[in-house]
């Protein structure tokens, strides 16, 4: 088994609408910072803030370009600077709203600050599922 390393997996509708109380009752006290791309995020963004501001979390967003370009060491960059900036802590949690790449830069992220973050990923594609 994995150990302390396990996971929640929830699958099911209406998930982005109830984040703030799942990520809440598994990470209670915590901010978050949300990494996703131009297109999810015109489609997807506000309900999953609206679903964190009911858990009582707050949350800074860090927009990317759409596309397989944006997996870069300089988008990297990005996310880092923009967790720092929210002053976000060990702590907290790094969420990732997007497919494959977004869950990448965002996992990764989430790894190297802080010594590792909590990471929540809202996969959106098949790609970012497995």
């Amino acid at each position: 088994g994995l150990g302390d390393r396990a996971y929640d997996i929830l699958i099911g509708s209406g998930l982005l609408a109830r984040s703030g109380e799942e990520i809440a009752r598994r990470l209670p006290g915590t901010r978050a910072a949300i990494v996703t791309d131009e297109n999810v995020a015109a489609a997807h963004l506000d309900t999953l803030k609206a679903g964190l501001e009911k858990g009582g979390i707050q949350s800074a967003v860090i927009t990317l370009p759409a596309g397989e370009k944006t997996k870069s060491f300089a988008h990297l960059e990005q996310v880092v600077d923009g967790v720092l900036a929210a002053k976000l802590e060990r702590r907290d949690v790094v969420i990732a709203l997007g497919g494959g790449v977004i869950g990448d830069l965002a996992g990764f992220a989430s790894g190297i600050v802080r010594r590792g973050m909590n990471f929540v990923q809202f996969p959106t594609s098949l790609l970012a599922q497995v």
